[in-house]
């Protein structure tokens, strides 16, 4: 059963507590400790209280230094901020560049079309797990996470679903979540993303651009997870070699993030 608890909030897109959801019989993760959205520069007062309420220590950002310049995070009262660049600063990299592709159909339409926008999008994802780069941030997003003094965690990249994607599936697998469970929460955020994107995405088909263009870069889809997963799978042949030998997290780090972050319901 999927559980995670959407918090309502005006402009933070896509703010999730990951508590509850389930890891198995009797396992589900432990409410108000980690919680996943997109960025947290457009806060306004409601969103200011409500993300004080949630009693924030850490906010990890995965996006790269451009967005980071762009739109600074606004921090919740008594956070701290931590930056695990997972993409570098590569301006040709898609996710970092939703909107700025949104407006400019020819720009998109010369590095995207003619199908070319799953596909990259999806290799996007393979490099998110097989780059160096991006093994240090999600390692340093690991051994956040596992540490009480940070917790609760919140953990951000632009719009909250494709970098962010992979931290919550890369997460509840370590926890012990099936396969399946992570591809609910991954799949889980695409209505949330498609309604706070409707006005670009309106302007892009209004100025003649491709429809599967814009689907493709607003939404996560299966391929997107499945091309991780595989990367994973065929590089270091599952979770715990990728854990061991592509991230190098310790196992006193596991052994404290399955302790602190699993709760027993019976």
């Amino acid at each position: 059963m999927h559980t995670v608890r959407a918090v309502p909030a005006v402009s933070v897109l896509n703010l999730r507590d990951l508590g509850g959801i389930a890891l198995g019989p009797g396992r589900r993760v432990r409410p108000g400790a980690v919680l996943r959205s997109g960025q947290l520069s457009g806060t306004g007062p409601v969103d200011d209280a409500t993300l004080a309420a949630l009693g924030i220590r850490t906010v990890v950002d995965l996006r790269t230094a451009d967005e980071r310049a762009t739109a600074p995070d606004r921090l919740p009262p008594g956070a701290r901020l931590f930056v695990a660049d997972v993409l570098g600063d590569d301006p040709g990299v898609v996710p970092a560049r939703l909107r700025a592709l949104l407006a400019d159909p020819v720009e998109a339409e010369r590095l995207l079309g003619g199908g070319k926008a799953e596909e990259i999008f999806a290799q996007t994802y393979r490099r998110m797990v097989l780059s160096p780069r991006a093994a240090a941030a999600y390692r340093a997003f690991v051994d956040t996470v596992a540490e009480a003094a940070a917790r609760p965690v919140l953990f951000h990249c632009t719009a909250g679903k494709d970098r962010t994607g992979w931290a919550t599936t890369l997460l509840l697998l370590l926890l012990g979540a099936s396969r399946d469970v992570v591809r609910t929460e991954f799949l889980s955020v695409n209505p949330v993303v498609r309604v706070a994107y409707r006005p670009f995405v309106q302007g892009f088909l209004d100025a003649g651009g491709d429809p599967e263009i814009a689907s493709a870069i607003i939404e996560v889809r299966a391929r997107y997870l499945d091309t991780a997963l595989d990367a994973m799978d065929e590089r270091w042949g599952g979770l715990e070699g990728y854990v061991r030998d592509g991230l190098r997290v310790p196992v006193r780090t596991l052994r404290r993030l399955r302790a602190e972050l699993v709760v027993h319901t019976r």
